[in-house]
């Protein structure tokens, strides 16, 4: 079923609103939500919106706290969430990102002692419509084996690239495996079958099918060995950085809470040059001939753009029981 934009905002707020956020807050959240289903992304939208307020309801996240800064190394500040809501954790470092990149041409915010972010993609899309490239990422709970392992040791920790561009931001958002588990999680749920491995069975063979994958906990990480050594480093450099919890803090915990990330910003030469550099390369990406006889050639970020249209349009898809179970809370 669909319904519109300003529908699932106001419910979310709502229920958000409930649970002692104060108005601001709640909108904020409420937005971030909607605009995750709106542009697609369920599996952080409406789907994960329950997962969110049991967080609350059990303290792992706290609607009153604010992040506090405890260092400056020049154009490096480190705070510290104080378990707030990821989502406003997040669009706050970001922020002062921006703020740092203004001053100095780059800035760098790490925070540890956060929460979940939903989203990864929603601050890259914050940064390029402010006019700067923003570039972030997370540390999580240990649900990936490292190359060659069957054990979780390494987080499935979202990259997000970001570059402002006029006829469309061109926007990166990946987990470091093959499918997110929000994603495994969506196709397990419609019962569908994966378009391409994502992971193994218990019997370690690659297979197509999300439930095995989970219930066997080996995703495969994106280009193999390479996706597992990207996801150690991604988890060194928010650990250092934040001077937070490690992947491995986290999972101890038993709960995704209290991770560490990590955002960046630069501020681009929005010069003609630099225009006509970005265009040059969209371009002739897209001269590729197509695999399929009607295929199209896409940057990172133009589906999202589509569906985000198409949402606003028509209504935002959902799933009709996740949907009755947030109009219950």
């Amino acid at each position: 079923m669909t319904i519109p934009f300003e529908k699932l905002k106001s419910e979310f707020k709502r229920v958000l609103l409930s649970l002692g956020f104060t108005a601001e807050k709640a909108g904020v959240c409420a937005t971030i939500f909607a605009e995750n289903s709106r542009d697609g992304v369920y599996t952080h939208g409406l789907n994960r919106f329950p997962t969110f307020v049991e967080y609350v309801k059990k303290g792992l996240v706290y609607p009153d706290a604010e992040p506090t800064k405890e260092n400056t190394l020049g154009s490096l500040e480190q705070w510290n969430g104080n378990l707030g809501p990821g989502i406003l954790n997040a669009r706050f470092c970001m922020d002062r990102a921006m703020e740092l990149a203004s001053e100095n041409g780059v800035g760098c915010v790490a925070i540890k002692n956060t929460n979940h972010w939903m989203r990864a993609g929603a601050y890259g899309w914050q940064a390029a419509e402010a006019g700067f490239i923003g570039i972030c990422f997370t540390n999580t709970i240990s649900n990936l084996p490292p190359w060659g392992g069957i054990d979780p040791r390494l987080g499935n920790n979202p990259l997000v690239i970001a570059i402002p561009r006029k006829g469309g931001h061109v926007v990166l958002d990946m987990a470091i495996s093959q499918y997110s588990v929000g994603k495994l999680n969506q196709y397990k749920s419609n019962n569908h079958e994966l378009p391409l491995p994502g992971g193994y069975d218990a019997e370690g063979n690659l297979s197509t099918n999300a439930t095995e994958i989970l219930e066997s906990q080996r995703l495969l990480p994106i280009g193999f060995w390479k996706g597992s050594g990207l996801s150690l480093v991604l988890d060194l450099l928010v650990t250092v950085l934040s001077q937070g919890n490690s992947t491995a803090r986290v999972t101890q915990s038993e709960n995704e809470s209290g991770v560490s990330q990590v955002f960046i910003c630069i501020k681009p030469d929005n010069s003609d040059r630099t225009t006509r550099l970005i265009e040059e390369i969209i371009s002739y990406t897209k001269t590729s001939r197509p695999e399929h006889e009607g295929g199209s050639i896409f940057y990172p970020g133009e589906n999202t753009l589509r569906t985000r249209e198409k949402s606003l349009k028509d209504g935002v898809l959902v799933d009709e029981g996740i949907w009755g179970k947030v109009l219950g809370l």
